[in-house]
């Protein structure tokens, strides 16, 4: 029997990018995986760490030889193995000598019109040990890191510098050499806490050693847990309760290694600040947690994170509230400063600003989203005149000193100033709901007149960019055109407005400075791939989107309703059957020519038994299916349609559509023809398998 050891590697680097830590932890576990699973090494537990200094991935239970190899080569043609003599050539003596055998212990083989010579044998496997570094450098290969850097005289590339290597199999270090960097048998601790080096006895001792001797909590759950615990804690401590938001406990575990909760305080008179701003303040800028008291009110509190044990944590405490009092005493004067005049005199401003230079100004941009959302306010009942007003204010506040202070507050600043104004309740909150949702999970518009301004203001952006030829190409998308698509669609699934996406872009276009002829098609098609990403996100196959798609709408609840139809068709035991009927009905036709084809079947000229019966069945069904298809009721016409399989079965047995007179062919044309357009009224099910 193998034996089985575990596996450690650790990557130690100066502090890695927070945001794409969580992402670099799992892609190196996973590159590690699939390069064991590619040598057949198989393996028991795999636990991937991840810290600000380190990378680490534990292998448990893997064999020290890799499985004996089965090795199965086709060599040269036997015609040039030998030559006229039968006496081997240099073609065949160099495939036997790469096998590592003799040439008579060579097979042959038949493949197509060739017979080839072949060999069939066992390798022994591979140490794991000499697999391991390759498996290892593959897996850093890989990682998703859009910039590498280089660091002193290394040619080496990553994204930080690297520092050391920890390899070990069992208890053997690994003689590899990784990033310019040789595999040693130690880690090391906190920088501060335990900067000297730690020995590891066993990999399945890191994370103790670490978390005992060095400071560090390596695993990233169990330190994100342990921020939670604390936090929470020290919150309640204090009388309140921490907004814990979710990517900020994120950010927090992947800046620290030894995490110590501390809290701050601020003046009171600084509550009197908008919530958003405060929280903008502790939280993004300053990746602290603010206390809020039972009624979600905030309190004058804070607690941060900090990454070391002080022995004078009061002094932490001061140095962190000497650096948010600035900042929030900068935030009161920014809104003192905007307060000076109404939100309604920016317009003549934004003209000054430009939104692209093609396109002309914001106040450019906020004029065509004007008349865009003109024409939705009636299709989504939306007041025309609190649409026009939302319209004209919606970017006003992008020339408060707040939001230039605070990009990410664009709107909801707007939505302050414009209550402070006296603005209807509907245009404030137009004016912050127009830029829902903002991403993945995001609220959406709860507002008629902000769901309005949400599909003109992206639509408008979609229509603009794409027709100065600037749509995003590959993972660049420098206007973020995929996050509006998206946005337009969410807002019309979710919020149930079966508006039609063509209609809606039509009209954007024909709003824009520049444009081509293709812009308009463009844009339709960018919105309905990011549908087609939607429907097989939630389960639908790639055809049958195609296959509704087929059915010329573009209205995407239509299509989702479309695919719930075409899903629960698929499951009746006629739809296999069906969808190669009308497989082979769409090559009939395309074989055959359109134009001969009558618009209508002569009942006179029906002759077999099947084609009458099938035409009949066709007669009983029209009406219902026209009726359930004009409803949009495509499950219940799905439904009434394969019944139509028996009549659809005999007509394909026993009688021939491609007759040799041709008044009977037109009119088996036409029959067929009307039962493709039928099912095409739901989608077109000859892009079905079947």
């Amino acid at each position: 029997m193998t034996a089985v050891q575990d596996f450690l590697f650790e990557l130690g680097t100066e502090e890695l990018p927070p945001l794409a830590l969580p992402e670099l932890e799992r892609s190196l576990a996973e590159g590690i995986t699939a390069g064991l699973a590619a040598a057949g090494l198989g393996h028991g537990a795999v636990k991937s760490y991840a810290a600000p200094r380190r990378l680490a991935v534990l292998v448990c239970g893997l064999p020290t030889t890799q499985p004996e190899q089965r090795i199965k080569r086709r060599g040269p043609p036997v015609n040039a193995a030998f030559d006229k003599q039968g006496a081997p050539t240099r073609a065949a003596t160099a495939f036997a000598e790469s096998c590592g055998v003799a040439l008579e212990a060579l097979g042959r083989v038949t493949e197509g019109k060739g017979e080839f010579l072949s060999f069939e044998g066992q390798k022994p496997g591979a140490a794991t040990a000499s697999l391991l570094p390759g498996i290892v450098q593959a897996a850093l290969d890989a990682l998703p890191i859009p910039k590498r850097m280089r660091w002193g005289a290394s040619e080496a590339e990553f994204v930080r510098p690297v520092h050391w290597v920890l390899m070990r199999l069992g208890d053997a270090v690994l003689p590899a050499r990784l990033l310019d960097t040789d595999a040693g048998a130690t880690t090391r601790g906190h920088r501060f806490h335990a900067p000297q080096a730690l020995v590891v006895p066993a990999p399945s001792d890191y994370a103790q050693v670490l978390r005992e001797q060095g400071f560090v909590i390596a695993d990233f759950a169990e330190r994100r847990a342990r921020i939670r615990e604390a936090v929470t804690a020290r919150a309640t401590a204090l009388g309140g309760r921490a907004v814990m938001d979710d990517a900020l406990l994120d950010e927090v575990t992947a800046l620290v290694e030894w995490p110590v909760a501390i809290e701050g305080r601020f003046e009171a008179h600084f509550l009197a600040l908008p919530r958003e701003v405060l929280l903008c303040t502790l939280q993004e800028h300053q990746r602290y947690f603010a206390v809020e008291d039972d009624q979600g009110a905030l309190l004058p509190l804070f607690i941060t994170v900090s990454n070391i044990e002080s022995r004078e944590p009061l002094r932490v405490r001061e140095g962190n509230e000497r650096v948010v009092r600035p900042r929030l005493s900068d935030a009161a004067f920014f809104q003192a400063q905007d307060r000076r005049k109404p939100l309604a005199e920016s317009r003549a401003g934004l003209d000054a600003v430009t939104f692209q230079a093609k396109l002309g100004s914001i106040g450019d941009k906020v004029r065509r989203v004007g008349a865009l959302a003109a024409t939705l306010a009636p299709q989504l009942g939306a007041d025309a005149a609190l649409v026009a007003r939302a319209a004209e204010l919606c970017k006003g506040d992008l020339l408060s000193a707040m939001v230039g202070e605070f990009p990410e507050l664009q709107g909801t600043m707007g939505a302050y100033h414009a209550a402070a104004d006296g603005e209807h309740a509907e245009v404030i909150a137009a004016i912050r709901e127009h830029y829902q949702p903002r991403g993945a999970g995001d609220a959406l518009p709860t507002t008629a007149t902000g769901t309005t301004l949400a599909l003109a203001d992206r639509l408008d952006t979609l229509a603009g960019i794409f027709g100065i030829g600037q749509k995003p190409s590959g993972t660049k998308d420098p206007f973020a055109l995929r996050r509006a698509a998206i946005g337009v669609l969410r807002i019309l699934l979710e919020q149930r407005r079966d508006l039609d996406v063509g209609v809606l872009v039509d009209a954007a276009v024909a709003l824009q400075p520049v444009k081509t002829a293709t812009t308009a098609a463009e844009v339709r098609e960018f919105i309905l791939e990011r549908l087609r990403a939607h429907a097989l996100e939630a389960g639908h196959p790639a055809e049958a989107f195609d296959a509704a798609l087929a059915s010329g709408s573009t209205r995407p609840l239509d299509l989702m309703a479309r695919l719930e139809a075409l899903a629960a068709f698929r499951r009746l035991p006629e739809a296999e059957v069906l969808a190669a009927a009308n497989k082979r009905i769409a090559n009939i036709l395309r074989k055959s020519d359109i134009g001969s084809v009558p618009p209508r079947v002569d009942p006179q000229l029906l002759r077999e038994t099947a084609e009458r019966e099938l035409h009949a069945a066709l007669d009983a069904l029209t009406p219902s299916v026209t009726s359930a298809l004009q409803a949009a009721r495509y499950n219940d016409a799905l439904t009434q349609l394969a019944g139509l399989r028996p009549a659809v079965d005999a007509f394909f047995t026993q009688v021939m559509v491609n007759d040799p007179d041709p008044a009977l062919r037109a009119n088996r044309l036409a029959l067929v023809s009307q039962v493709r357009e039928l099912f095409s009224g739901v989608a077109d099910l000859s892009r079905l398998p079947g």
